[in-house]
């Protein structure tokens, strides 16, 4: 017995010394309640975790679900817990519910998204309809509590939920895109009855062919993306093809889902939803009861999406080496609409329209201009002469404002600004002043009746050097345009590039007879003479008609403003753009001048851009507060788009 007995007390002992070491052990350990010290950027990490950027519940919602004791049940039997919720709901009044319930539909959803049966599919999509309706009411609809504060993180939070959620509530079709159409949707919460709006649209509906989530898409080579925050679903709509548009086109819309009633009439079934269509390039806001609600826009995508194709951006090289003519002259981005005044941008030698891209993305940022203006494109073979894209410009923009507004209806369209580069700069020109017969004498020493030529030759001749200022062009702005010729345009450079480049000879009727003519009749250097001129002998320093055409004042009733580029580091007046010299590009008589540090292809650089909006805005008489900076501000060294082909 005494034996057994100090056994006893010797395990007993051992164990008390077990216990006394492990207290001690765990002393020294974290304590189950505490801090950790962060980063900022860890701080700022943690508060916004949430369903959308991290697939977790937000420190929002799991203070409701501990409200209720339902965090545990969460993490066990999702769907159990939204249906719990969902009963809370018709009793307990509180907004936050709603922002809880939101975010558990849409977690929901990307579970069942997941999954590969269509019926899965069918669900994730019922699943986000049902957290796009709980965000909505959350946020719009009415309740004892006030709407969330926008000092609220679950405010921004929930304009997210609604956002995403809302795109990926509708199946796709065969291409992708998203099937909008409406019915009887049975959602968890209730029945909802969904009705697709397009009146709300100011393009027709018919037009679109597609449409697709912007958000699905990453946007390259553009230097912002321009969205504007608020509620709704931004979408690329895809046009059917046009005259005006032969690969079709590509537009802002925003999506809005509406709910009528309140919390209670829909979970009795007695409510009705509106998914309206809305134009990003209008006044983006809609109107819920006594509030002004932002649209949630993105006018960026739209256009990245119709230029993502490598073959658009050779397309002016190619028709500038092959002679490829050009079937459309006036390209259109945009379905015309009454009363936008139309800007007209037209591209320099060996370029295309698409060289405008960044230009046109950031001026549509400004929702002024975006109102106010619409954007068309003049697109040529630029190596055709220059007086002859010229008369091609004139009449491609005469025919297009008279068949849009035969009976002048349409003030807009008497209000036009053209924008020219370079070579197109000199196109410009050319809408915008009275020659009369200024050009013709500067080439010929007689008179026109006096040329010895045929009737097809004469009408050649007096449809390229005797014309009228466009009465309808109130404006134009001249960006590194060489008015009196490109330093580059020297004769082996000219020479070079007639044996490379084959001219599109139909359009100036016989070609022997059209050398033949300019070798007799009119007066010409001899690096001219007996062959048949490119545009890049138009800009010449030598030509006699560019000497001409610079001295041409603009039209009475015409404003003209002239961007010039000067590379950094160089004086401006002894300076170029290593394409133009200050000296050709400066003409008298513009309203403005602006010098930016840049290159030739200076369309892309934000100070060129910005003076660009200043002369628009200018346009509809709103003054801007941009002052050009001081010359020595260096060029941009932000990232740029591809480098356009320099003239």
């Amino acid at each position: 017995m005494v034996s057994y007995g100090k056994s006893f007390c010797l395990t007993q002992y051992s164990r008390f010394l077990v216990l006394f070491l492990s207290l001690v052990v765990l002393s020294g350990c974290a304590s189950p309640m505490g801090v950790t010290r962060v980063t900022p950027q860890e701080s700022y990490n943690l508060k916004t975790e949430n369903s959308l950027g991290d697939g977790i519940i937000s420190d929002s919602s799991k203070t409701i679900l501990q409200r209720y004791n339902l965090l545990d049940a969460q993490a066990e039997d999702p769907l159990k817990t939204i249906q719990t919720l969902h009963v809370i709901s018709k009793s307990d009044d509180r907004r936050d519910i709603l922002f809880t319930l939101s975010e558990l539909c849409y977690l929901q959803g990307q579970k069942l998204i997941n999954k590969s049966s269509d019926n899965s599919r069918r669900e994730a999509q019922d699943m986000f309809l049902q957290s796009a309706v709980y965000a909505y009411f959350y946020l719009l609809g009415d309740g004892r509590e006030p709407p969330p504060s926008a000092y609220d993180l679950r405010f921004r939070e929930a304009c997210d939920l609604y956002n995403h959620a809302l795109y990926q509530a509708f199946p796709a079709n065969d291409n992708n895109g998203l099937n909008l159409s409406g019915g009887l949707r049975q959602l968890p919460g209730g029945n909802l009855t969904l009705t697709l709006k397009t009146d709300t649209l100011s393009w027709d509906y018919a037009n679109f062919e597609g449409l697709f989530p912007a958000d699905s898409y990453a946007v390259r080579g553009f230097t912002v993306r321009n969205r504007a925050a608020g509620l709704g679903m931004p979408l690329v709509g895809l046009t059917r093809k046009s005259t005006e548009s032969p690969n079709g086109g590509a537009l802002p819309i925003t999506a809005f889902l509406r709910v009528s009633g309140n919390l209670k009439e829909y979970q009795q079934g007695r409510s009705q939803a509106f998914l309206e269509l809305y134009s990003a390039l209008d006044d983006a806001r809609t109107q819920v009861e006594e509030r002004s609600v932002p649209l949630e826009t993105d006018i960026t995508t739209p256009l990245a999406y119709k230029l993502n194709d490598a073959h658009l951006w050779t397309l002016g090289e190619r028709r500038f080496l092959t002679g490829t003519d050009v079937p459309l002259r006036v390209l259109f981005i945009q379905p015309y609409e009454p009363g936008r005044i139309p800007v007209v941008f037209v591209h320099g030698t060996a370029s295309s329209p698409v060289w405008w891209a960044e230009m046109l993305n950031s001026l549509r940022a400004d929702s002024e201009i975006r109102k106010k203006f619409q954007f068309w494109f003049f697109q040529y073979n630029s190596s055709k002469i220059v007086t002859f894209s010229a008369a091609e410009l004139r009449e491609a923009l005469a025919e297009m404002i008279d068949r849009l507004d035969p009976q002048q209806k349409d003030p807009a369209l008497r209000n036009l600004v053209v924008i020219g580069h370079s070579q197109g700069g000199l196109l410009t020109k050319m809408t915008a002043v009275d020659p009369g017969d200024t050009l013709f004498k500067s080439l010929s020493g007689t008179s026109f009746e006096e040329m010895k030529a045929t009737s097809e030759m004469k009408t050649l001749t007096r449809r390229l050097l005797f014309f009228e200022p466009l009465p309808f062009v109130k404006r134009v702005v001249y960006i590194s345009t060489p008015h009196r010729g490109s330093y580059l345009s020297k004769d082996w450079v000219r020479s070079f590039v007639r044996k490379v480049v084959t001219l599109p000879y139909n359009v100036v009727f016989n070609s022997q007879e059209f050398l033949s003519t300019l070798s007799t009749q009119f007066n010409l250097p001899d690096s001219v003479k007996g062959k048949t001129p490119t545009s890049l002998d138009g800009m010449s320093p030598e030509n006699p008609l560019l000497q001409a055409l610079v001295a041409l004042p603009t039209a009475p009733g015409v404003s003209a403003h002239s961007i010039i580029a000067v590379k950094p580091g160089m004086d401006i007046e002894t300076g170029n753009d290593g394409v133009v010299e200050y000296k050709s590009a400066h003409i008298d008589g513009v309203e403005s001048e602006f010098i930016v540090r840049s290159a030739h292809s200076c369309q892309s650089h934000p100070f060129v851009i910005e003076e660009v909006r200043r002369i628009l805005l200018k346009h509809i008489g709103i003054e801007s507060a941009w002052q050009a900076p001081a010359e020595t501000v260096p060029e941009q060294a932000a990232s740029k788009p591809p480098k356009q082909p320099a003239t």
